[in-house]
């Protein structure tokens, strides 16, 4: 299956310095961009939210021996935010 071809527009500094990373590395510059394409497409998708963050650190349910639904249950928020 051939490769399908697109046009990125880079600007005369970043268009140099991927022509020296392409000359000292060996490497063509389309295979530096694909790499460097692929990499950030794989980090999107490694993406940790605040919640899991927060679950790995130990932080969601840290609190013992309070009602499970205080976040939930209206009846816990009766006098919470008034003036």
């Amino acid at each position: 299956m051939k490769d399908d071809r697109i046009t990125v527009r880079f600007s005369a500094d970043l268009r140099r310095r991927l022509q020296q990373a392409a000359s000292i590395s060996g490497t063509r510059k389309s295979d530096l961009v694909r790499g460097a394409v692929e990499r950030q497409l794989a980090a999107e998708n490694n993406v940790i939210t605040a919640y899991e963050r927060a679950k790995r650190a130990g932080l969601i349910g840290a609190v013992r021996r309070v009602s499970r639904d205080l976040s939930t249950n209206p009846r816990h928020f009766d006098g919470f935010g008034g003036s």
